[in-house]
């Protein structure tokens, strides 16, 4: 019989009501963690927690915008007063609008950076004093292919955003590393999600199904990745398999970041 390897621990995860949220959240209840997640979307989260629930897994749902620091303040303390600890965090929540530079106004880039670096900054700062008071946690931030490695028109903001995440994980792992805390990177090329599938239309695809082929056409494997493979490369850095890796960013993609030429 198999040991679920994340059984004990709890866990935060944003953005945790769909996409690649939502396959990170199931993957760690299923291996028998409890898991707090957090999102906006209250109406999704519900559902999506209670489903975990019927097959016997243990997830609460917090409605949370985690650009708002005192509702992460209040939802954390809620997690830390219910379950007694906080193990694992993973910073998930981001938004990607699709525009060019000069066509996108001050509010729609505020709002990526609200989401995609304060968000990941107030989560962790909320949940940091007490990984450092157990001198345990894993801080696991979602970033991208996208900013830190490669780019694409009309996604200056959400790039600058992911180049943010990983300047923010390198540099908190080592302030942290003496506390036996790791802080890691996963950087996801495309995979098949609402978010992927929305900016079909923006790119002049009229069908979402026949966007997602095409991309999938591209990458060495031929698809795009799956939210059951997020949350299983999340999995192995949530749990102590990965103990002595820190500051990391894993690329996951396909092998599509490697190739010279597309196609």
């Amino acid at each position: 019989m198999s040991v679920s390897i994340l059984k004990g621990r709890v866990a935060i995860v944003t953005g945790a009501s769909r996409g690649l949220g939502e396959g990170i959240a199931r993957a760690f209840t299923g291996e028998g963690a409890v898991v707090a997640m957090f999102s906006r979307d209250a109406q999704r989260l519900q559902e999506h927690s209670a489903a975990l629930k019927e097959m016997g897994q243990e997830a609460v749902a917090f409605p949370v915008d985690v650009a708002d620091v005192a509702q992460v303040n209040r939802a954390v303390e809620q997690v830390v007063s219910e379950f007694g600890r906080v193990d694992i965090l993973v910073n998930n929540a981001a938004v990607a609008p699709s525009m060019l530079f000069v066509e996108m106004p001050d509010d729609v880039r505020d709002g990526v950076i609200d989401v995609n670096i304060k968000g990941v900054w107030n989560c962790t700062r909320a949940v940091m004093p007490h990984m450092l008071k157990q001198r345990y946690g894993k801080v696991i931030n979602i970033s991208s292919v996208t900013g830190p490695m490669v780019s694409g028109k009309g996604m200056t903001a959400y790039a600058a955003s992911k180049g943010a995440v990983s300047g923010f994980t390198r540099t908190l792992a080592l302030e942290v590393a003496e506390y036996g805390i790791n802080v890691n990177a996963i950087c996801p090329g495309s995979f098949d999600t609402p978010m992927f599938r929305s900016v079909a239309g923006k790119r002049g695809w009229s069908s979402d199904d026949e966007y997602v082929k095409h991309v999938g056409k591209e990458i060495p494997l031929g698809r795009l990745g799956t939210i059951e493979e997020m949350g299983d490369l999340a999995v192995f850095l949530a749990s102590d398999k990965s103990k002595y890796i820190t500051g990391a960013e894993i690329v996951i993609d396909g092998g599509n970041i490697i190739q010279e030429h597309k196609g």
